[in-house]
């Protein structure tokens, strides 16, 4: 085997990131535009453009989620078993906010009744707001730790219910998420829509960049000087077998701090999160739609990547039950099980990537409400 099982559990968790990085920056714009809907558009022939925005790409975009959950399965058992079943509730409304997309897009114009286009305009709005209000609300959670313990038999049992998630700092985290996403959502629209729409989409998307910073501001702080961390005391084997119930583990105040005290240049995720965030503001307040979306890609990769660094080594603490939370050296498949589906991943990956930017070069260009008017098939 060429490489040692350490560098391929680094390598899974690294391929983790991107996963979720992939599914904020692609399928986030469209979350994005679905809580901008009702708000940016002023006319139905708005509404069905932002839609038709987001239709000929929206099915694509969701393999990211698909693929995380896939590598989650895969690479990390314990790590799927615990979140899925500790988060089911959680998991079931973004899945009912997924869902709820489709069916929007597909019966929104089926009918002319003002009523009937409105209660799915609204169901529209509510596919893109769950799912990132939830999944940041998800983030925060970990930040805090997990209620749930590892019996003898290494199955977890989750201990807490839906209400316990949304707790202060989760729904911080939670807000974080939202406006991230509309940010991303502003961008999109911007570099695909003209005149008094985009200039609407861009004013609402600077404004969505300004909360992003003020807000995830406030979780980092409350982060570094509010929150109990998670260390593992004592040597690790970073190549020992996996098994969660062979370690100690400490809460320590600051302690999410440690990996940048290791590591400085970990620094430069909060940084890109913050600086291309306030960049993509200033590219959307000059109409630089393309710009702005470069600039917003990379302020979410940097908010995802310091959630990341700072919960580093571990995937899911245990806020009950410390010394058997699931961590990079005790959550992981075989060393044969990461090999091959690394092998798997270097032919895969990039056809995907390959295939999504040539769909992309094909879909290009602006969606005009005069299109959309004129009714083809292809518009909704």
């Amino acid at each position: 085997m060429l490489l040692d099982y350490a560098t391929l559990r680094l390598i899974w968790w690294a391929l983790l990131g991107v996963l979720l990085i992939g599914f904020a920056v692609m399928d986030g714009f469209d979350l994005g535009v679905a809580i901008l809907h009702p708000f940016a558009a002023r006319s139905d022939a708005q509404r069905r453009v932002l839609m038709s925005a987001i239709g000929p790409v929206w099915e694509g975009n969701q393999i990211w989620l698909v693929l995380g959950g896939g590598a989650a399965f895969a690479a990390w058992p314990p790590l799927y078993a615990a979140s899925f079943s500790g988060f089911y509730l959680a998991m079931m409304l973004v899945l009912i906010g997924l869902i709820l997309r489709p069916v929007a897009l597909t019966f929104r114009s089926k009918l002319l009744s003002s009523s009937w286009r409105a209660a799915w305009d609204w169901a529209f709005f509510v596919s893109g707001l769950v799912p990132a209000l939830v999944c940041g609300v998800a983030f925060g959670n970990l930040l805090q730790g997990v209620p749930y313990h590892i019996d003898r038999t290494l199955q977890p049992q989750y201990e807490g219910d839906l209400f316990g998630l949304l707790n202060p700092f989760a729904l911080v985290a939670g807000l974080v998420s939202v406006a991230m996403l509309a940010m991303q959502g502003a961008s999109y629209l911007v570099s695909k829509t003209q005149g008094e729409l985009a200039a609407r989409c861009a004013r609402m998307g600077a404004v969505a960049a300004v909360a992003l910073v003020a807000l995830f501001s406030v979780a980092g702080l409350w982060t570094a000087f509010g929150l109990e961390g998670y260390v593992v005391q004592g040597a690790v084997d970073h190549a020992g077998p996996s098994n969660p119930l062979w370690k100690t583990v400490l809460r320590e105040k600051g302690a999410w701090l440690d990996v940048y005290r290791a590591l400085p240049a970990a620094m430069a995720a909060p940084l890109l999160g913050l600086a291309g965030a306030l960049a993509a503001a200033a590219a959307l307040l000059r109409g630089a739609g393309r710009t702005a979306l470069v600039f917003s890609s990379v302020s979410v990769a940097g908010v995802i990547l310091t959630a990341g660094f700072s919960l580093f080594p571990f995937l899911l603490p245990s806020s009950t039950h410390p010394d058997q939370s699931l961590t990079v050296w005790d959550a992981s498949s075989s060393p044969l099980t990461l090999a091959l589906m690394l092998a798997a991943v270097a032919v895969f990956l990039p056809i995907v990537l390959a295939y999504t930017a040539w769909a992309y070069r094909v879909m290009r260009g602006p969606v005009l409400e005069t299109d959309v008017l004129r009714g083809e098939d292809y518009y909704y």
